[in-house]
């Protein structure tokens, strides 16, 4: 299957960053890339919900794409402490990340909540990024591909082949995220790409489900990203605390976007 005629990369801050502190991320990570056309490059940072309103501005300015960490699937309701489709529109948001490990792990969300919140992102018009992945124990058991395959049937259940044009994939798995983690090899990201790939081929047909960018996440750093981007089924990057500094997050952008350029 070709390759996409774009290279996705972006991070998700989880709950670090202050406003001002994003703010001042954006800037930098603006400066820095100004030279690399956006055409080729979709940059995107995911704030916390409190940075998004002063993030928008300073976003569209440097050119990246504002994402939000998680939205509720409802528009309006007596829902507290979630965040409407409608409130994030307002302030600018583009990506909505769905179905983050710590969110289904952590905090108990199911695949079919994700669902809901997928097919409420794209009725609103936004990018929803649907992150997958299986635990350590999934792995060791050897039904990673199995795991997968339902949390995006699942995830994805109701989505139309037109709709599909406009989703984002993140693979994590579980095992590779956070400070403790350890990354996937480029052979296994590839594999369990290829895998994902073919689930939405099976839902969207070879068209639409050849389309979706499928990006890979799970300590992504500055020595594995090469070779992880050099693999035919890597779409893009989701980088977590290697792209909390905008000059090292620049230095990654540097070495993978040459050899996109390559694939």
């Amino acid at each position: 299957m070709a390759r996409l005629d774009k290279l996705y990369i972006g991070t998700n801050t989880k709950m670090y960053k202050t406003g001002a502190q994003t703010a001042a991320f954006l800037d930098r990570l603006g400066q820095n890339t100004a030279d690399l056309a956006r055409e080729a490059l979709e940059l995107f940072v995911i704030p916390s919900f409190t940075s998004l309103e002063t993030a928008a501005r300073h976003a569209a300015a440097a050119g990246i794409s504002l994402g939000a960490q998680n939205m509720g699937w409802e528009d309006e309701g007596p829902f507290t402490g979630e965040i409407s489709p409608l409130m994030l529109k307002e302030v600018g948001v583009k990506v909505v990340e769905i179905g983050h490990s710590e969110r289904r792990h952590g905090l108990g969300e199911t695949d079919e909540q994700e669902n809901l919140k997928t097919r409420c992102a794209l009725r609103h018009g936004f990018t929803p990024l649907l992150c997958v992945g299986e635990t350590g124990d999934q792995k060791e058991a050897g039904i990673s591909d199995e795991i997968l395959r339902i949390q995006l049937k699942i995830g994805l259940r109701g989505v139309t082949a037109e709709q599909a044009g406009g989703l984002w994939i993140a693979y994590e798995p579980v095992w590779a995220i956070g400070a403790s983690g350890v990354p996937a090899s480029r052979e296994y990201a590839e594999e369990r790409h290829q895998a994902i790939r073919r689930v939405l081929v099976e839902l969207f047909g070879e068209d639409a489900g050849g389309a979706a960018p499928i990006l890979y996440g799970g300590s992504v750093n500055r020595q594995n990203a090469p070779e992880l981007i050099a693999m035919p089924a890597v779409d893009g990057l989701f980088i977590g605390r290697a792209a909390w500094d905008a000059d090292n997050f620049n230095r990654i952008i540097r070495d993978v976007v040459p050899l996109w350029k390559g694939k």
